[in-house]
């Protein structure tokens, strides 16, 4: 590697956050040495960090970084990732012209028409939900009563998965991105390989109204997906669809309860919450570290990321950087923050943002409208937050109101 700017000693990455909703404090010297550094990965490998906003972009839009994880120098954060890189993973995986035919037969059902069309259902959902909540009276779990059912139901009426098994694929998800081990992860995936692809079987045999069923019905004609590639996109769609989602209603509640004088604020004017929601995502950032490989040689920010070079990227540190957010460390829905990274960029940029930005915007509005007395349960210094190989999210959240 040729580098002019990087620290002596690179930083490890990924590390665990001391507040859930700021960078780690490990990561310091990552926002000083802007815009690209190295790091050292778990097994010892150094790979490029990319840290600067301008920078980020540029390489993401770029067609010689890859997301090809079958590559034999692909970057792996964690141990847990590397023994499970090289199975099919439909979309984040996979390069055009795969990838944009594999978005194409989707795209349809996650274009902002069609988030806009969801919104009753997405309401009806996150109201009953919360009359759950109330009938059942405080203190309660905000994450198991409230964040991670709302999207769990939004993505199973999108895509055709019956809610009645959301015990299992929530519990197999959980497994699929935080292990512990290796094998629980590769277990994990087999078991929501298995109950994807019995599903799509039955859906053959009676075809419902959902996103898979369509792509069922559509399997016979040439260039359709076949089975296979059918159970790897649904496991993509049914995973990202409920965990990210869920992480950010957690960590967003939290970060919003941490911060009274702006929560009064967001009550008192509702019509902000749009743009409370975009801060909320540069903020939290809960999607850290998004991986490619470079297949050619690129020069950047006086550096030559060489051919088979992994290429991180630190969306947590991209997303406070100072000469696009001044003071990007404080919560403030007055900037524009829709050049964020939170959802990637590029052709990879995530595919249910519109239905996550819908999501977020009437669970939010709608939870601290019907709860205006919400407030922790607990202190917060001793509520547990996820660590940093995974998803950012609270691993529970106490309330009460």
């Amino acid at each position: 590697m040729t580098d002019t700017t990087a620290p002596a000693a690179p930083v490890a990455f990924p590390q665990s956050r001391t507040c859930p909703f700021h960078p780690p404090a490990g990561y310091e010297p990552l926002r000083a040495e802007r815009p690209l550094t190295r790091i050292t990965l778990f097994d010892g490998r150094e790979a490029w960090l990319v840290t600067g906003h301008a920078t980020a972009r540029a390489l993401l839009a770029d067609p010689r970084l890859s997301s090809n994880r079958d590559h034999p120098g692909f970057p792996t954060p964690t141990k847990r990732f590397a023994g499970f890189r090289n199975r099919r993973t439909a979309l984040l995986g996979v390069d055009d012209p795969e990838h944009r035919t594999q978005r194409r037969m989707v795209v349809g059902d996650f274009t902002l028409k069609r988030a806009v069309e969801l919104r009753p259902r997405i309401q009806q959902i996150v109201d009953e939900r919360l009359d759950a909540l109330i009938a059942q009276g405080p203190p309660a779990d905000l994450v198991s009563a409230f964040a991670l059912p709302v999207p769990s139901m939004v993505i199973c009426a999108l895509l055709g998965v019956p809610y009645a098994d959301h015990d299992f694929f929530e519990t197999q998800s959980r497994r699929l991105l935080r292990g512990p081990e290796t094998a629980d992860v590769m277990d994990a995936r087999d078991r929501l390989e298995a109950y994807l692809g019995e599903l799509i079987d039955r859906k053959r045999l009676h075809p419902g109204t959902g996103l898979l069923d369509d792509l069922v019905r559509r399997q016979p004609r040439d260039g359709e997906p076949d089975r296979e590639d059918l159970i790897a996109l649904a496991l993509i769609l049914l995973v990202a669809g409920h965990e990210t989602t869920a992480n950010m209603i957690s960590l967003g509640t939290f970060t919003l309860l941490q911060h009274p004088e702006r929560l009064a604020e967001l009550r008192a004017d509702p019509e902000l919450v749009p743009a409370a929601v975009e801060e909320l995502m540069r903020m939290l950032s809960i999607a850290d570290g998004l991986l490619r490989i470079a297949v050619e040689d690129i020069e950047v920010a006086g550096a030559t990321i060489r051919q088979g070079d992994g290429v991180v990227f630190a969306t947590s540190v991209i997303n406070r950087d100072e000469t696009v957010y001044p003071e990007p460390d404080t919560l403030d829905w007055h900037r524009s923050a829709r050049h964020h990274v939170a959802f990637g960029f590029g052709v990879h940029q995530c595919l249910g943002q519109n239905l996550a930005r819908a999501e977020l915007e009437i669970a939010l509005r709608t939870l601290l409208d019907r709860l205006p007395g919400l407030r922790l349960a607990a202190p917060a210094e001793e509520i547990p937050f996820k660590p940093g190989d995974t998803i950012q999210g609270m691993l529970e959240l106490p309330v009460t109101w």
